[in-house]
């Protein structure tokens, strides 16, 4: 638990797009903030450098895609590698937070409110990320 952190920035990992996300754990608000393109799970890394000089968080978290039955998965190993990537560049505390069904979830809200389905053409990585962003805030 991370009680001195105030702004936070959450990103769902993925290797076409990943979602970032906005969040004040004093105030326990939350926001999409973008989706950055990635390439084979590599994002361009000055647009990411840029992003946490803009919101100068205190901690980012990163969606740990487990298993339903809680082990590793290889795409987690990815998202851990991202992660351990992130915090050697920009030197700010990492905090992984289990995303089990976050995707899921948000995929069922948006064709709750009347989502074509389509997401190549109205991705939902950002409300991913922020679905994680509140998990984690919940949890505090």
């Amino acid at each position: 638990m991370h009680s001195s952190a105030q702004r936070v920035l959450a990103f769902d990992y993925g290797t076409r797009q990943i979602g970032v996300a906005v969040g004040n754990s004093g105030l326990g608000t939350t926001q999409p903030l973008t989706i950055l393109k990635a390439r084979d799970g590599q994002p361009n890394w000055a647009e990411v450098t840029a992003l946490c000089k803009e919101w100068e968080p205190d901690l980012l978290l990163i969606g740990d895609p487990l298993n339903m039955d809680g082990t590793v998965s290889e795409f987690a190993q990815r998202a851990r590698k991202f992660a351990r990537r992130l915090e050697g560049r920009l030197g700010i505390t990492i905090e992984m937070v289990d995303e089990r069904l976050s995707s899921f979830e948000v995929k069922q809200q948006q064709k709750d409110a009347g989502h074509s389905g389509d997401y190549h053409e109205s991705p939902v990585d950002d409300l991913a990320a922020e679905l994680i962003l509140k998990d984690w805030l919940r949890k505090q």
